[in-house]
């Protein structure tokens, strides 16, 4: 297991905190996604063959947030 942490920005409250949760939790290979808001970033645990920061990055952005890998 891999993990990743994406900054995600366009998030304003704890809604918007459980619907990019949602996202990442319900892809495939995702063993658990924490978000936090003040931070703005998401720490993801993953299985790396099916899954890599780009398409977790992808599934944030279709959801409507903008994000990045952390540096």
């Amino acid at each position: 297991m891999e993990k990743t942490l994406l900054n995600v920005s366009g998030m304003t409250c704890g809604n918007c905190v459980k619907k990019v949760e949602s996202v990442l939790n319900e892809l495939d290979g995702v063993e658990k996604a924490k978000v936090d808001l003040e931070n703005g970033a998401a720490k993801v645990k993953y299985d790396e063959s099916k899954q890599s920061p780009d398409s977790l990055s992808k599934a944030v952005s279709d959801a409507g947030y903008q994000t990045e890998p952390a540096k």
